[in-house]
Order: C-alpha cells, then structure tokens, then sequence
C-alpha cells in the first residue's frame, strides 16, 4: 500500500514514516514538507529506505502538478501538521489558522480527486486533531476556546468532505491528548506532565500512536473520531504485533 505523510518532519510524522518502512503491508512511503528529507535515523532491521520518497511543497494550501503526480495511487493520507498550544505565540492567530486547519482541509480536498489507477477501496484520510477540539461552534470551550473551536472547525470540514465524496474517500479525526516522547529530555517530560495535569488530558507515547494511525491507515478505520484511549489501545496492539524496530516503552 502507498502512503502519504503529511509533515515528514514532525514528531510523530517522523515516527510514521520510520515504522512504515518496516511494516510489510507498505510498499510506498511519500512524505510531505517543506524541504527533502532522507530517511528517518535509527530504522529497524527489516526497514527499506528504498520505499521512501521526499516531497518539498513551498505552499500547503496550492499543489503544482509535479507534487500531484507524485501523490498519484494513494491508499492513505496521514496528516500530521498542526500548531500545538505551546507555540501560538510565536505566530499570529492567523498563521495558527493557515496551518492547523486550513492546510489539512486543502490536502484532502487536493489528494482526494487525485487519480488512483486499479484502487477500489476509499482513499483514507486520517487528521491529526487534539482532545479538546470542539465541533461545536455554538459552544464556548473554558479553556482556548477560539483555538479549540478552530481545531473543530477543521474536523468539521474534513468529516464533510468525506461524507460528501461518494464513497471515494474516508476520514478519521485523531484527537489525542498530550503527545510525549520517551526518548526526549527530563525538562521536556516535566514540562508535559504539567500540561497534562493542567488540562487534564490523557497521554500516548510518540510510537504508540504512530502505530495506531499507521494501523488505521492500513486495515481500515475502527471508527470516524480515535480519542486518546483508543490511540492507546489500537497503538500498543499494532506495537505489539509488529514492533517498530526499536524497543517500546511504555
């Protein structure tokens, strides 16, 4: 199967990309961003670099036809780019917007039409949200609620895209909550676990839902929102049966 990841040098895109060239139900890796990139370090002993393809795109929201091509044939999409609360304020709320909601509803409604010569199934689309994005937007959420009404807002227009293609395309909402590496830095770990007990968000590990979208993007889609228990449940399972080259921690 080929898939797309959008945002090959995100943390967790990385991470999809790296389990992916190990995974044996992957033939084609294509990941998007702003500049080319070589293949994640560390791979596992069963990964081919070789199914790996960089991407650059100067501008998310406009394809040139070279990107296109490259895109053609898809089974997947992993869209994995987005702007966590911890950064806002080093951009205005209007690039916040650009790139958490308006670059994803652009990507599948660019990829979506793209031809796939000899597939029959759905082309699945899967976004990366956060736990407390709202759909509502008669609501006003606590806590950010013009960057959480934002976030739901891009659900909204994903999950209506899709409902509308004619069965060409499926679409699946991540909504995780605080995302954390194992490998990173005490002062970044203390600096999640205040998050997180500030927010009162769940926690999944950077492997365990690369995993679980991996999993999706490749056997179907349980359901059209994943929240955090589910990430961890499907993630682990899939680390489980397949492993991703390096040791787990949990």
């Amino acid at each position: 199967m080929k898939v797309i990841v959008g945002g090959s040098t995100s943390m967790v895109g990385t991470e999809i990309i790296r389990q992916a060239l190990s995974h044996p139900d992957v033939t084609s890796v294509v990941g998007i961003g702003r500049r080319v990139i070589q293949p994640p370090p560390d791979l596992g002993p069963k990964a081919d670099p070789s199914k790996f393809k960089s991407v650059a795109l100067k501008d998310f929201e406009n394809y040139p036809e070279d990107v296109k091509r490259e895109l053609y044939d898809a089974d997947a999409v992993i869209w994995t780019i987005g702007v966590n609360p911890a950064k806002l304020r080093s951009m205005t709320w209007e690039e916040a917007c650009k790139v958490s909601r308006d670059f994803a509803v652009a990507a599948i409604k660019t990829i979506g039409p793209l031809p796939r010569e000899g597939k029959t199934a759905p082309l699945r689309f899967i976004c990366m949200s956060g736990e407390h994005a709202e759909r509502d937007q008669t609501k006003r959420p606590f806590l950010m609620a013009d960057y959480c009404l934002m976030r739901g807002d891009a659900e909204n227009q994903i999950l209506a895209y899709a409902a509308n293609s004619n069965g060409t395309v499926e679409a699946l909402i991540s909504k995780a909550g605080v995302i954390q590496d194992p490998e990173s830095s005490l002062f970044r770990k203390t600096g999640h676990l205040l998050i997180q007990a500030i927010s009162r968000l769940g926690k999944i590990h950077v492997p365990v839902i690369a995993a679980c979208l991996l999993d999706q993007a490749l056997h179907g889609f349980e359901k059209d929102t994943l929240r955090n228990d589910d990430l961890n449940r499907i993630g682990h399972k899939a680390l489980a049966k397949y492993g991703r080259g390096v040791a787990e921690k949990k």
